[in-house]
């Protein structure tokens, strides 16, 4: 399939936007709303479970480490000529200040989405804004 046949099949310009409740119920909430899009996609199984994980991961990082509003949002791209699905989740910033003392969180309950991220994209990033902070991953559609 050629890279102008992919793009024909991605919806045209479709961004689904979910602002988070700065509660720790919104994540599945969102998570919900996420599946039906994912299902609507016809993704693979495979694909929509990391999808879901990560857009899990990105929320509770938003809602544990940030202050509010957040935003989730959710498309679909092309990366290196392969459909990917893209997570992102947009924070107001840190909630407490960046020296905060490490032994403050309990490392059996802390720290570990980054290596999921890692792990189950194909690339990622975060981008400083004006008020806020923005984490994203892209999933390729296998």
């Amino acid at each position: 399939m050629t890279v102008a046949q992919l793009r024909a099949e991605l919806p045209e310009d479709v961004t689904y936007v979910f602002p988070l409740p700065h509660v720790p119920r919104a994540a599945s909430f969102v998570r919900r709303r996420v599946r039906a899009i994912l299902a609507d996609w016809h993704l693979p199984a495979d694909v929509a479970e990391d999808v879901l994980l990560l857009a899990s991961e990105l929320l509770t990082n938003a809602i544990t480490h940030a202050l509010p509003p957040a935003t989730l949002r959710l498309s679909q791209v092309l990366v290196d000529g392969l459909r990917a699905v893209h997570i992102e989740v947009t924070d107001a910033g840190p909630a407490a200040p960046a020296d905060r003392p490490a032994c403050e969180l309990d490392p059996d309950e802390h720290g570990r989405g980054i290596e999921i991220v890692v792990a189950l994209s194909a690339r990622y990033g975060m981008q400083e804004l004006a008020g806020g902070t923005s984490r994203w991953a892209d999933v390729v559609v296998r």
